[in-house]
Protein backbone atom coordinates (compact mmCIF):
# COMPACT_ATOMS: atom_id res chain seq x y z
CA UNK A 1 0.00 0.00 0.00
CA UNK A 2 0.97 3.54 -0.84
CA UNK A 3 1.28 5.88 2.34
CA UNK A 4 -0.41 9.07 1.56
CA UNK A 5 -0.12 10.99 3.83
CA UNK A 6 2.94 12.74 6.71
CA UNK A 7 2.89 12.93 10.50
CA UNK A 8 4.20 16.87 10.13
CA UNK A 9 4.64 17.88 13.89
CA UNK A 10 7.27 19.91 12.94
CA UNK A 11 6.08 23.96 12.27
CA UNK A 12 6.72 26.12 9.36
CA UNK A 13 9.35 28.45 9.04
CA UNK A 14 8.54 30.16 5.41
CA UNK A 15 6.01 33.06 5.10
CA UNK A 16 2.79 32.71 2.35
CA UNK A 17 1.43 34.98 -0.30
CA UNK A 18 -2.07 35.05 0.22
CA UNK A 19 -4.06 34.83 -3.38
CA UNK A 20 -8.21 36.10 -3.52
CA UNK A 21 -8.19 34.71 -0.06
CA UNK A 22 -6.11 31.02 -0.76
CA UNK A 23 -2.47 30.67 0.99
CA UNK A 24 -0.58 29.75 -2.01
CA UNK A 25 1.69 26.97 -0.46
CA UNK A 26 -1.62 25.09 1.67
CA UNK A 27 -2.90 25.32 -2.39
CA UNK A 28 -0.01 23.70 -3.42
CA UNK A 29 0.02 20.96 -0.62
CA UNK A 30 -3.07 20.07 -1.70
CA UNK A 31 -2.56 19.66 -5.13
CA UNK A 32 0.49 16.93 -4.42
CA UNK A 33 -1.58 15.32 -2.24
CA UNK A 34 -4.82 15.24 -4.48
CA UNK A 35 -1.89 14.28 -7.39
CA UNK A 36 -0.90 10.91 -5.15
CA UNK A 37 -4.61 9.83 -3.97
CA UNK A 38 -5.10 9.96 -8.21
CA UNK A 39 -1.65 7.52 -8.58
CA UNK A 40 -2.95 5.40 -5.45
CA UNK A 41 -6.12 5.12 -7.05
CA UNK A 42 -5.09 4.32 -10.35
CA UNK A 43 -2.06 1.77 -8.66
CA UNK A 44 -4.82 -0.11 -7.15
CA UNK A 45 -7.52 -0.16 -9.71
CA UNK A 46 -4.51 -1.46 -12.10
CA UNK A 47 -3.78 -4.79 -9.42
CA UNK A 48 -7.70 -4.93 -9.18
CA UNK A 49 -8.00 -5.97 -13.08
CA UNK A 50 -4.75 -7.72 -12.77
CA UNK A 51 -5.54 -9.68 -9.26
CA UNK A 52 -9.14 -10.20 -11.65
CA UNK A 53 -7.59 -11.60 -14.57
CA UNK A 54 -5.33 -13.99 -12.52
CA UNK A 55 -6.32 -17.72 -11.79
CA UNK A 56 -5.82 -17.38 -7.76
CA UNK A 57 -8.15 -14.20 -7.58
CA UNK A 58 -11.07 -16.30 -9.87
CA UNK A 59 -10.66 -19.35 -8.29
CA UNK A 60 -9.99 -20.33 -12.16
CA UNK A 61 -7.34 -23.28 -12.18
CA UNK A 62 -5.48 -24.52 -15.38
CA UNK A 63 -8.17 -26.96 -15.21
CA UNK A 64 -10.89 -24.74 -16.01
CA UNK A 65 -9.83 -23.44 -18.72
CA UNK A 66 -8.74 -24.55 -22.88
CA UNK A 67 -5.05 -23.77 -23.42
CA UNK A 68 -3.50 -23.14 -26.77
CA UNK A 69 -1.39 -26.55 -27.50
CA UNK A 70 -2.46 -28.36 -24.54
CA UNK A 71 -5.22 -30.98 -24.71
CA UNK A 72 -6.76 -31.99 -21.52
CA UNK A 73 -7.75 -35.28 -21.23
CA UNK A 74 -10.47 -36.38 -18.59
CA UNK A 75 -9.24 -40.18 -17.76
CA UNK A 76 -12.41 -41.69 -15.91
CA UNK A 77 -11.24 -44.94 -14.21
CA UNK A 78 -7.60 -43.86 -14.18
CA UNK A 79 -6.79 -45.40 -10.60
CA UNK A 80 -7.13 -48.69 -11.97
CA UNK A 81 -4.78 -51.14 -13.72
CA UNK A 82 -5.51 -50.05 -17.05
CA UNK A 83 -6.51 -46.15 -16.56
CA UNK A 84 -3.40 -45.23 -14.40
CA UNK A 85 -1.03 -46.43 -17.03
CA UNK A 86 -2.73 -44.46 -19.75
CA UNK A 87 -2.80 -41.73 -17.60
CA UNK A 88 0.63 -41.91 -17.08
CA UNK A 89 1.57 -42.37 -21.14
CA UNK A 90 -0.36 -38.86 -21.22
CA UNK A 91 0.79 -36.63 -18.82
CA UNK A 92 4.65 -38.49 -20.44
CA UNK A 93 3.05 -37.27 -23.57
CA UNK A 94 2.81 -33.43 -21.88
CA UNK A 95 -1.23 -33.61 -21.80
CA UNK A 96 -2.86 -32.15 -18.91
CA UNK A 97 -4.83 -34.88 -17.00
CA UNK A 98 -7.70 -34.97 -14.37
CA UNK A 99 -8.46 -38.28 -13.38
CA UNK A 100 -11.98 -39.19 -11.84
CA UNK A 101 -12.96 -42.47 -9.90
CA UNK A 102 -14.43 -43.77 -7.19
CA UNK A 103 -11.89 -46.35 -5.95
CA UNK A 104 -14.17 -49.44 -5.80
CA UNK A 105 -11.67 -51.40 -8.47
CA UNK A 106 -8.95 -48.96 -8.59
CA UNK A 107 -5.91 -47.86 -5.83
CA UNK A 108 -5.38 -44.71 -4.50
CA UNK A 109 -1.63 -45.92 -4.84
CA UNK A 110 -1.63 -45.58 -8.46
CA UNK A 111 -2.43 -42.03 -8.32
CA UNK A 112 0.30 -40.93 -5.83
CA UNK A 113 2.94 -42.59 -7.73
CA UNK A 114 1.51 -40.17 -10.89
CA UNK A 115 1.49 -37.22 -8.23
CA UNK A 116 4.54 -37.77 -7.48
CA UNK A 117 6.12 -38.29 -10.94
CA UNK A 118 3.99 -35.10 -12.35
CA UNK A 119 4.17 -32.86 -9.56
CA UNK A 120 3.97 -29.58 -11.59
CA UNK A 121 0.99 -27.57 -10.95
CA UNK A 122 -1.66 -27.69 -13.92
CA UNK A 123 -0.62 -31.60 -14.80
CA UNK A 124 -2.92 -33.53 -13.14
CA UNK A 125 -5.59 -33.74 -10.60
CA UNK A 126 -7.80 -37.02 -9.11
CA UNK A 127 -11.40 -36.52 -8.55
CA UNK A 128 -12.72 -38.76 -6.28
CA UNK A 129 -16.48 -39.08 -8.05
CA UNK A 130 -19.12 -41.94 -9.04
CA UNK A 131 -19.81 -41.89 -12.40
CA UNK A 132 -23.42 -42.82 -10.91
CA UNK A 133 -24.07 -39.43 -9.25
CA UNK A 134 -25.32 -37.28 -12.42
CA UNK A 135 -25.22 -34.27 -10.21
CA UNK A 136 -21.51 -34.62 -9.37
CA UNK A 137 -20.77 -35.83 -13.17
CA UNK A 138 -22.33 -32.64 -14.21
CA UNK A 139 -20.32 -30.29 -12.12
CA UNK A 140 -17.24 -31.98 -12.88
CA UNK A 141 -17.78 -30.71 -16.43
CA UNK A 142 -19.11 -27.80 -15.49
CA UNK A 143 -15.60 -26.68 -13.81
CA UNK A 144 -13.43 -28.15 -16.10
CA UNK A 145 -12.23 -27.47 -19.78
CA UNK A 146 -12.37 -30.74 -21.22
CA UNK A 147 -11.04 -31.54 -24.78
CA UNK A 148 -11.40 -35.13 -24.98
CA UNK A 149 -12.15 -38.29 -22.82
CA UNK A 150 -10.74 -41.34 -22.07
CA UNK A 151 -13.69 -44.07 -20.59
CA UNK A 152 -12.10 -47.04 -18.93
CA UNK A 153 -14.08 -46.86 -15.52
CA UNK A 154 -16.19 -50.27 -15.63
CA UNK A 155 -16.49 -53.55 -13.74
CA UNK A 156 -14.61 -55.97 -16.11
CA UNK A 157 -15.04 -59.13 -14.98
CA UNK A 158 -17.09 -62.05 -17.05
CA UNK A 159 -17.53 -64.44 -14.42
CA UNK A 160 -18.68 -61.69 -11.91
CA UNK A 161 -21.48 -60.66 -14.68
CA UNK A 162 -22.48 -63.16 -14.40
CA UNK A 163 -23.46 -63.30 -10.46
CA UNK A 164 -24.40 -59.47 -10.48
CA UNK A 165 -25.24 -58.90 -13.98
CA UNK A 166 -27.60 -55.64 -13.20
CA UNK A 167 -24.20 -54.32 -11.10
CA UNK A 168 -22.82 -54.77 -14.84
CA UNK A 169 -25.40 -52.46 -17.09
CA UNK A 170 -25.76 -49.93 -14.01
CA UNK A 171 -21.83 -49.33 -13.87
CA UNK A 172 -21.14 -50.02 -17.70
CA UNK A 173 -24.13 -48.80 -20.27
CA UNK A 174 -26.08 -46.48 -17.86
CA UNK A 175 -22.90 -44.94 -16.16
CA UNK A 176 -21.72 -44.21 -19.88
CA UNK A 177 -24.78 -42.64 -20.87
CA UNK A 178 -23.97 -40.06 -17.92
CA UNK A 179 -20.55 -39.59 -19.55
CA UNK A 180 -22.14 -38.80 -22.74
CA UNK A 181 -24.87 -36.48 -21.66
CA UNK A 182 -22.27 -34.43 -19.83
CA UNK A 183 -20.27 -34.28 -22.73
CA UNK A 184 -23.28 -33.24 -24.78
CA UNK A 185 -24.12 -30.31 -22.45
CA UNK A 186 -20.70 -28.92 -22.20
CA UNK A 187 -19.43 -29.07 -25.75
CA UNK A 188 -16.62 -31.93 -25.09
CA UNK A 189 -17.01 -33.72 -28.88
CA UNK A 190 -13.75 -35.92 -28.65
CA UNK A 191 -14.21 -39.87 -26.70
CA UNK A 192 -11.68 -42.74 -26.86
CA UNK A 193 -14.08 -45.63 -25.64
CA UNK A 194 -12.48 -48.72 -23.86
CA UNK A 195 -14.60 -51.58 -25.04
CA UNK A 196 -13.58 -55.40 -25.23
CA UNK A 197 -13.72 -58.60 -27.16
CA UNK A 198 -16.20 -59.82 -25.17
CA UNK A 199 -19.29 -57.93 -27.38
CA UNK A 200 -18.61 -60.61 -30.27
CA UNK A 201 -19.16 -63.36 -28.28
CA UNK A 202 -18.19 -66.72 -29.30
CA UNK A 203 -18.16 -66.29 -33.28
CA UNK A 204 -17.89 -69.07 -35.63
CA UNK A 205 -14.99 -67.95 -37.59
CA UNK A 206 -11.51 -66.54 -36.52
CA UNK A 207 -9.37 -64.65 -36.31
CA UNK A 208 -12.15 -61.90 -35.25
CA UNK A 209 -12.46 -59.16 -37.35
CA UNK A 210 -14.48 -55.52 -36.62
CA UNK A 211 -16.75 -56.69 -39.04
CA UNK A 212 -17.69 -59.83 -37.24
CA UNK A 213 -21.12 -60.07 -35.34
CA UNK A 214 -21.13 -59.12 -31.98
CA UNK A 215 -23.53 -61.69 -30.13
CA UNK A 216 -22.18 -61.43 -26.65
CA UNK A 217 -23.02 -64.34 -24.30
CA UNK A 218 -22.72 -62.83 -20.86
CA UNK A 219 -23.54 -59.60 -19.00
CA UNK A 220 -20.18 -58.26 -19.32
CA UNK A 221 -20.47 -58.01 -23.17
CA UNK A 222 -23.89 -57.15 -23.39
CA UNK A 223 -23.35 -53.97 -21.31
CA UNK A 224 -20.59 -52.88 -23.57
CA UNK A 225 -22.36 -53.78 -26.44
CA UNK A 226 -25.15 -51.83 -25.54
CA UNK A 227 -22.34 -49.10 -24.27
CA UNK A 228 -21.49 -48.80 -27.64
CA UNK A 229 -25.03 -48.91 -28.96
CA UNK A 230 -25.75 -45.40 -27.29
CA UNK A 231 -22.52 -43.91 -28.40
CA UNK A 232 -22.70 -45.02 -31.99
CA UNK A 233 -26.34 -43.84 -31.82
CA UNK A 234 -25.54 -40.70 -30.50
CA UNK A 235 -23.17 -40.21 -32.86
CA UNK A 236 -24.87 -40.12 -35.84
CA UNK A 237 -26.78 -36.40 -34.86
CA UNK A 238 -23.45 -34.95 -33.76
CA UNK A 239 -20.13 -33.44 -34.02
CA UNK A 240 -18.61 -35.63 -31.83
CA UNK A 241 -15.15 -37.87 -33.13
CA UNK A 242 -15.44 -41.47 -31.60
CA UNK A 243 -13.03 -43.75 -31.08
CA UNK A 244 -13.88 -47.23 -29.67
CA UNK A 245 -11.24 -49.75 -28.85
CA UNK A 246 -12.10 -53.12 -28.38
CA UNK A 247 -9.25 -55.13 -25.86
CA UNK A 248 -8.64 -58.66 -25.86
CA UNK A 249 -6.79 -59.91 -22.94
CA UNK A 250 -4.42 -57.67 -20.74
CA UNK A 251 -1.55 -58.26 -19.45
CA UNK A 252 1.64 -56.96 -18.55
CA UNK A 253 2.44 -53.74 -16.39
CA UNK A 254 4.68 -50.30 -17.09
CA UNK A 255 8.44 -51.37 -18.02
CA UNK A 256 9.82 -49.52 -15.97
CA UNK A 257 7.91 -50.45 -12.91
CA UNK A 258 6.14 -47.49 -11.14
CA UNK A 259 2.86 -49.04 -12.25
CA UNK A 260 1.45 -52.67 -11.82
CA UNK A 261 -1.89 -54.64 -11.16
CA UNK A 262 -3.41 -54.55 -7.96
CA UNK A 263 -6.69 -55.80 -7.86
CA UNK A 264 -8.43 -56.46 -4.74
CA UNK A 265 -7.90 -59.31 -2.44
CA UNK A 266 -12.07 -60.03 -2.43
CA UNK A 267 -11.60 -60.08 -6.57
CA UNK A 268 -9.22 -62.30 -7.27
CA UNK A 269 -11.53 -64.89 -7.78
CA UNK A 270 -12.83 -63.30 -10.96
CA UNK A 271 -9.36 -61.37 -11.96
CA UNK A 272 -7.14 -61.97 -14.63
CA UNK A 273 -5.53 -65.25 -15.03
CA UNK A 274 -1.76 -63.29 -14.68
CA UNK A 275 -2.79 -62.19 -11.35
CA UNK A 276 -4.05 -65.74 -10.20
CA UNK A 277 -0.47 -67.07 -11.74
CA UNK A 278 1.15 -64.49 -9.35
CA UNK A 279 -0.72 -65.34 -6.56
CA UNK A 280 -0.01 -68.86 -6.68
CA UNK A 281 4.05 -68.09 -7.37
CA UNK A 282 4.02 -66.22 -4.29
CA UNK A 283 2.26 -68.18 -2.17
CA UNK A 284 -0.98 -65.89 -1.74
CA UNK A 285 -2.67 -68.58 -2.82
CA UNK A 286 -2.56 -72.33 -3.07
CA UNK A 287 -2.35 -72.85 -6.31
CA UNK A 288 -3.96 -72.15 -9.89
CA UNK A 289 -7.42 -73.29 -10.85
CA UNK A 290 -7.81 -73.36 -14.04
CA UNK A 291 -11.38 -73.59 -15.20
CA UNK A 292 -12.62 -75.57 -18.21
CA UNK A 293 -10.40 -78.46 -20.22
CA UNK A 294 -13.20 -79.79 -22.41
CA UNK A 295 -13.57 -76.84 -24.97
CA UNK A 296 -12.84 -77.43 -28.74
CA UNK A 297 -9.26 -76.05 -28.66
CA UNK A 298 -5.90 -77.81 -29.53
CA UNK A 299 -5.35 -78.64 -25.79
CA UNK A 300 -8.46 -78.37 -23.80
CA UNK A 301 -8.15 -75.25 -22.38
CA UNK A 302 -9.36 -71.61 -23.25
CA UNK A 303 -7.61 -69.44 -26.51
CA UNK A 304 -7.40 -65.98 -25.88
CA UNK A 305 -5.01 -62.89 -27.78
CA UNK A 306 -2.95 -61.69 -25.35
CA UNK A 307 -2.47 -57.80 -25.34
CA UNK A 308 0.17 -55.74 -22.90
CA UNK A 309 -0.57 -53.36 -21.44
CA UNK A 310 2.06 -50.94 -22.68
CA UNK A 311 1.34 -51.67 -26.14
CA UNK A 312 -2.59 -51.15 -25.21
CA UNK A 313 -1.85 -47.93 -23.98
CA UNK A 314 -0.04 -46.94 -26.98
CA UNK A 315 -3.32 -47.88 -29.53
CA UNK A 316 -5.14 -45.43 -27.13
CA UNK A 317 -2.80 -42.13 -27.78
CA UNK A 318 -2.81 -43.07 -31.42
CA UNK A 319 -6.46 -42.99 -31.21
CA UNK A 320 -6.49 -39.82 -29.71
CA UNK A 321 -4.26 -38.27 -32.02
CA UNK A 322 -6.32 -40.04 -35.47
CA UNK A 323 -9.90 -38.91 -33.78
CA UNK A 324 -11.90 -36.73 -36.07
CA UNK A 325 -14.68 -34.87 -35.68
CA UNK A 326 -18.06 -36.37 -37.02
CA UNK A 327 -16.35 -40.05 -37.36
CA UNK A 328 -16.36 -43.00 -35.64
CA UNK A 329 -13.35 -45.08 -35.39
CA UNK A 330 -13.50 -48.81 -34.32
CA UNK A 331 -10.72 -51.26 -33.89
CA UNK A 332 -10.01 -54.27 -32.26
CA UNK A 333 -6.31 -54.16 -30.02
CA UNK A 334 -4.87 -57.73 -30.15
CA UNK A 335 -1.54 -59.00 -31.33
CA UNK A 336 -3.33 -61.24 -33.89
CA UNK A 337 -2.06 -64.76 -32.39
CA UNK A 338 -4.11 -66.69 -29.55
CA UNK A 339 -2.22 -68.76 -27.00
CA UNK A 340 -3.95 -71.49 -24.70
CA UNK A 341 -4.39 -71.34 -21.05
CA UNK A 342 -2.26 -74.37 -20.88
CA UNK A 343 0.40 -72.22 -22.76
CA UNK A 344 -0.04 -69.17 -20.68
CA UNK A 345 0.28 -70.93 -17.26
CA UNK A 346 3.70 -72.77 -18.50
CA UNK A 347 4.73 -68.91 -19.30
CA UNK A 348 4.12 -67.54 -16.01
CA UNK A 349 6.16 -70.55 -14.68
CA UNK A 350 9.05 -69.47 -16.71
CA UNK A 351 8.82 -66.00 -15.49
CA UNK A 352 8.41 -66.56 -12.07
CA UNK A 353 10.83 -69.66 -11.92
CA UNK A 354 8.06 -71.44 -9.95
CA UNK A 355 6.72 -74.32 -10.12
CA UNK A 356 2.96 -73.21 -10.07
CA UNK A 357 0.44 -75.82 -8.72
CA UNK A 358 -2.25 -76.54 -11.01
CA UNK A 359 -6.14 -77.65 -10.30
CA UNK A 360 -8.05 -77.80 -13.44
CA UNK A 361 -11.85 -77.21 -12.62
CA UNK A 362 -15.11 -77.50 -14.77
CA UNK A 363 -16.18 -74.23 -16.84
CA UNK A 364 -16.53 -70.82 -15.77
CA UNK A 365 -20.31 -69.71 -16.62
CA UNK A 366 -20.72 -67.06 -19.93
CA UNK A 367 -17.11 -68.01 -21.03
CA UNK A 368 -16.37 -68.59 -24.58
CA UNK A 369 -13.27 -71.04 -26.43
CA UNK A 370 -11.28 -69.01 -28.60
CA UNK A 371 -10.90 -65.52 -29.44
CA UNK A 372 -8.25 -63.79 -30.87
CA UNK A 373 -8.40 -60.82 -33.00
CA UNK A 374 -6.90 -59.52 -36.35
CA UNK A 375 -5.75 -56.40 -35.88
CA UNK A 376 -5.13 -55.49 -39.95
CA UNK A 377 -7.41 -52.48 -39.38
CA UNK A 378 -5.85 -50.61 -36.59
CA UNK A 379 -2.37 -51.23 -38.28
CA UNK A 380 -3.25 -49.88 -41.21
CA UNK A 381 -5.54 -46.72 -40.27
CA UNK A 382 -3.31 -46.24 -36.98
CA UNK A 383 -0.21 -47.24 -37.48
CA UNK A 384 -0.34 -49.42 -34.72
CA UNK A 385 1.09 -52.74 -34.43
CA UNK A 386 1.89 -54.74 -31.23
CA UNK A 387 5.70 -54.47 -29.81
CA UNK A 388 5.50 -56.61 -26.71
CA UNK A 389 4.48 -60.00 -27.81
CA UNK A 390 6.71 -62.08 -26.30
CA UNK A 391 4.32 -63.80 -23.32
CA UNK A 392 7.24 -64.58 -20.87
CA UNK A 393 9.12 -61.17 -21.00
CA UNK A 394 5.30 -59.34 -20.64
CA UNK A 395 4.67 -61.90 -17.77
CA UNK A 396 8.28 -61.39 -16.42
CA UNK A 397 8.09 -57.41 -16.29
CA UNK A 398 4.79 -58.08 -14.45
CA UNK A 399 6.34 -60.13 -12.05
CA UNK A 400 8.99 -57.91 -11.06
CA UNK A 401 6.20 -55.28 -9.84
CA UNK A 402 4.48 -57.97 -7.91
CA UNK A 403 7.51 -58.99 -6.36
CA UNK A 404 8.67 -55.34 -4.90
CA UNK A 405 4.65 -54.63 -4.28
CA UNK A 406 3.47 -58.13 -2.59
CA UNK A 407 0.87 -55.91 -0.92
CA UNK A 408 -0.45 -53.60 -4.25
CA UNK A 409 0.09 -50.03 -3.75
CA UNK A 410 0.91 -50.61 0.22
CA UNK A 411 4.46 -50.16 1.17
CA UNK A 412 6.81 -51.69 -1.23
CA UNK A 413 8.84 -54.50 -0.08
CA UNK A 414 12.41 -55.41 -1.38
CA UNK A 415 12.98 -57.61 -3.83
CA UNK A 416 13.92 -61.65 -2.74
CA UNK A 417 17.43 -62.19 -3.25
Amino acid sequence: MLGLGRNRSQTRTSRSWSFSGMDYADSKRKSNFAGKILLAACLTAMCIIMLRNSSSFSGRSAFSRHELGITHVLVTGGAGYIGSHAAYRLLKDSHRVTIVDNLSRGNIGAIKVLQEQFPEPGRLQFIYADLGDAKAVNKIFAENAFDAVMHFAAVAYVGESTLEPLRYYHNITSNTLGVLEAMAAHGVNTLIYSSTCATYGEPDKMPITEETPQVPINPYGKAKKMAEDIILDFSKNSDMAVMILRYFNVIGSDPEGRLGEAPRPELREHGRISGACFDSALGTIPGLKVKGTDYKTPDGTCVRDYIDVTDLVDAHVKALAKATHGKVGIYNVGTGKGRSVKEFVDACKKATGVDIKVEYLSRRPGDYAEVYSNPSKINLELNWTAQYTDLKESLQTAWRWQQKHRNGYGSPLALDS
